[in-house]
């Protein structure tokens, strides 16, 4: 994330008030943007809209939305996350001339992955009108424009450009799905929600090329990155899928609900989930402030001075600054993300009553708040293993909180309605004591992977020895 780490920077320089919430806001956009679009969109169409009419018409609208968004998320992360790395890579080289062809390039890719899924969910398996399934259609290819240019944010200089957008976007997917409801129903809410989707996407295109001027090009720069930074997309795969998996097989709860457009999906414990999902917003925003100034300006010294062969004694007076630089940012995001729990916890039933949500849904709220804590701190661990390259190690937490996510959830599920919600936090916490401990190992020998296991030439001769 090196591009809103360079604006971060310069923010948080500023030394006042505006210029730190300016910061915090920028990275609450930077990383939750467009989950917040979606979630906040649903919501307000939800509560504004909801007893207006039918309520399957409101359930079709819902379903469509949540599938789409899942399946959307989970296919497009292999290509966002390789993406990611390398936009990062370019912005360091200060050559970011490849950034609008690769944007257009990972637009088709991403298109091309959706399509299939698309096809058999519009095309084939969902009993709906035409016009219903060709709004549905249409919407999970605008919901992956947003997962994939949401990669770009981080690169934005312009954060009032990029918040507007989303703003704007929202305002209009509530108004258009409520003014088109009345008559047209599911078919309206879903068509309005898409034209506030299509504002977002073709405000951030038009951002994107007016920071970068450049001619397309024919070249798929993305090839060689996908050959040689298979695990990331691999570990986003993994990531994203985990995210969802619980939600998947709670589908299958007694509980759940069948449309009869053949849509399976637990209205209740998708939303007590999307609302615990919002108490990680501020943690998110500190942490990605205080990684990519504080942290990283650590981390850069300490590679720098390997760069310029400096006495050991400095680089491990640098290896102690990023050791303690890890520990207050965790610290910063416990104290925080611990507050924000317990205050969700405690005043759950408050929070339900003043926005009229089923108290069926409030064991699954406290759960999922609880799994939320350790779900952010576990993203801190493995987005700092990250930044040591730490690409296998990565992809292994993720690959193991999805198997104990999909393990306990189904145990829960086995058990009964009072054990909903216990499969993610039990998945969320084992994952992040096992991220926690793979990160400690790392760090302690810091200087010993900086020379042996990350050094190139080291990695390529013992291969030929053991070849």
């Amino acid at each position: 994330m090196a591009g809103i780490g360079f604006e971060l920077n310069k923010l948080a320089v500023k030394d006042d008030l505006m210029g730190i919430l300016g910061a915090y806001f920028h990275s609450a956009m930077a990383t939750a943007g467009p989950w917040l679009f979606t979630v906040l969109a649903l919501a307000g169409i939800t509560l504004l809209y909801g007893g207006a009419g039918d309520n399957t018409e409101l359930l079709n609208f819902r379903g469509v939305i949540i599938y789409n968004f899942s399946f959307s998320l989970v296919l497009a992360a292999p290509v966002f996350m390789v993406i990611t790395r390398y936009l990062a890579d370019r912005i360091h080289v200060q050559n970011v001339t490849t950034a609008p062809t690769v944007m257009v390039e990972s637009l088709v890719l991403v298109y091309l992955i959706q399509l299939p899924v698309a096809l058999f969910f519009y095309a084939y398996y969902f009993e709906m009108s035409l016009a219903l399934r060709l709004s549905g259609f249409l919407n999970i290819f605008l919901i992956s424009s947003v997962w994939l240019l949401g990669v770009y944010l981080t690169a934005l200089k312009d954060y009032n450009a990029v918040s507007k957008a989303f703003v704007i976007g929202m305002a209009i997917a509530v108004l258009a799905s409520g003014l088109l409801s009345g008559k047209f129903h599911a078919v309206g809410m879903l068509t309005g929600f898409n034209i506030g989707l299509a504002i977002i996407v073709f405000m951030l295109i038009a951002r994107i090329m007016a920071e970068y001027p450049y001619r397309l090009t024919r070249e798929f720069a993305l090839k060689p990155y996908f050959k040689k930074y298979w695990e990331l997309a691999i570990g986003g795969l993994f990531y994203n899928a985990a995210i969802w998996a619980d939600k998947w097989i709670m589908w299958f709860a007694p509980e759940a609900t069948t449309l009869q457009t053949k849509m399976i999906f637990y209205p209740d414990y998708d939303s007590a989930m999307f609302l615990a999902y919002l108490t990680i917003v501020p943690s998110l925003a500190l942490f990605v402030f205080s990684v990519e100034t504080q942290f990283f300006h650590h981390y850069r010294r300490f590679y720098r001075n390997i760069l310029e062969h400096s006495p050991m004694k400095r680089i491990r007076k640098f290896q102690a600054q990023i050791n303690d630089s890890i520990y207050q940012g965790a610290r910063n995001v416990i104290f925080l993300q611990g507050a924000v729990c317990f205050l969700c916890i405690v005043l759950a039933p408050q929070i339900f009553e003043y926005m009229y949500i089923f108290f069926m849904q409030l064991s699954m709220f406290r759960l999922g708040t609880l799994g939320a804590f350790f779900h952010v701190l576990l993203l801190f661990a493995t987005v700092i293993l990250s930044y040591f390259d730490c690409r296998r190690s990565t992809m292994l937490i993720y690959l193991f909180f999805l198997g104990t996510n999909i393990l306990f959830t189904v145990i829960s599920l086995d058990y009964g309605f009072q054990y909903y919600g216990y499969g993610y936090f039990l998945s969320a916490l084992l994952s992040f004591a096992l991220s926690v401990f793979v990160l400690f190992q790392h760090t302690r020998k810091l200087p010993y992977h900086a020379f042996i296991t990350n050094n190139v030439s080291i990695q390529s001769e013992i291969k030929t020895l053991g070849a």
